[in-house]
């Protein structure tokens, strides 16, 4: 529900609408505008509320107008917050005018692996470490993380580097587990949907990292960020990284950079685009992190590994440390063109 102000209403009126309706137990959102303010109800209302709070608020005479909106997105979407947010991670800004760049590989697979790695990312100028600790995979024979040996190493060398970390955690329990050693939760795009999750996550005050569902619908992949925000915590970056490809014979998926500028125009979230999972093809991913640039990205996720031929994960799509410093330095090239900074 909307409620319109009439033109110069002060602040004194707009209290006593916000005043009504906390006295029904529901919180308001005051929205800024000019010439003329809001007052928005981002909670679902039956129909006895609703009634309830036509007849009262539009007796009043500094009211001008009573709508029911029509967005499902009451928490995340721009009707209700039409200023965009800035998500901040240690001194890393998302959402802010600059582009973030989050390198490192796919897993954890030893210290000296992930040492390495990270080193590769500092010295490049990137500013963000990711890496893997738990890792879902489609085998359960495949190589499935360190776990919590992986974190502690994540922990260990961000304090050596300086450098803010981001990993995947996969279940409810592990959320107070994964967040005592890392600065960002991942939520992958297997746990899109995993309600508990994305519950507890939101009630852990982190920044959350959520990626979008290989299936998933711009909708679902919001209303998935709405159980994040509806527990208190504003702190979401929203990921692209690439739905199910109809020919995977040169792709692994379809990288859907359409989704950028739209999710851009739906949300007040940033938007960030993880090529290397959004095609599977390391050869392919620095043109489409480029492109992410362009089209409005607020950053991108890249894999890259010391040695990609023996990585323990997802080798195909990682770059080498020469790609990714190399990558790294021809994005920074185009941010000055695209006026954003580094």
């Amino acid at each position: 529900m909307l409620i319109l102000m009439k033109v110069g209403a002060s602040d004194a009126q707009i209290d006593q609408v916000c005043e009504i309706i906390r006295n029904r137990g529901i919180e308001p959102l005051v929205l800024p505008g000019e010439p003329r303010r809001a007052v928005g109800i981002p909670s679902s209302l039956s129909q006895d509320q609703r009634v309830d709070l036509e007849s009262i608020l539009g007796r009043l005479e500094f009211v001008s107008k009573i709508t029911q909106t029509s967005s499902p997105f009451r928490l995340s979407g721009l009707e209700f917050h039409p200023e965009k947010t800035v998500v901040k991670v240690k001194n890393i800004e998302f959402g802010s005018g600059t582009f973030v760049v989050i390198g490192g590989p796919c897993s954890v697979e030893s210290y000296e692996q992930f040492k390495k790695a990270a080193d590769v990312v500092k010295a490049s100028g990137a500013t963000m470490l990711r890496g893997g600790a738990f890792k879902p995979r489609t085998s359960p024979y495949s190589f499935q993380g360190l776990q919590e040996e992986g974190l502690k190493i994540m922990k260990q060398v961000s304090e050596e580097t300086g450098l803010a970390t981001i990993t995947e955690v996969m279940s409810a329990e592990k959320v107070e587990l994964v967040a005592e050693h890392t600065d960002m939760l991942q939520i992958g795009a297997r746990s899109m949907q995993n309600f508990p999750l994305l519950i507890e996550a939101g009630r852990s005050g982190m920044p959350v990292f959520l990626k979008r569902g290989p299936s998933a619908t711009i909708d679902e992949f919001v209303l998935a960020s709405e159980y994040i925000l509806n527990e208190g915590n504003n702190n979401v970056v929203l990921c692209e990284r690439g739905i199910l490809a109809m020919d995977k014979t040169y792709v692994r998926n379809t990288l859907d950079l359409n989704a950028v500028p739209v999710l851009k125009g739906l949300t007040h979230l940033p938007v960030v685009v993880d090529p290397s999972h959004g095609t599977g093809v390391a050869q392919l991913v620095a043109p489409l992190a480029k492109a992410s640039m362009v089209v409005g990205a607020d950053g991108v996720m890249i894999e890259m590994h010391p040695d990609p031929n023996e990585a323990l994960s997802d080798g195909s799509q990682a770059l080498d440390s020469d790609q990714f410093s190399n990558l790294v330095g021809e994005l920074k090239d185009l941010a000055d063109y695209c006026g954003l900074k580094f």
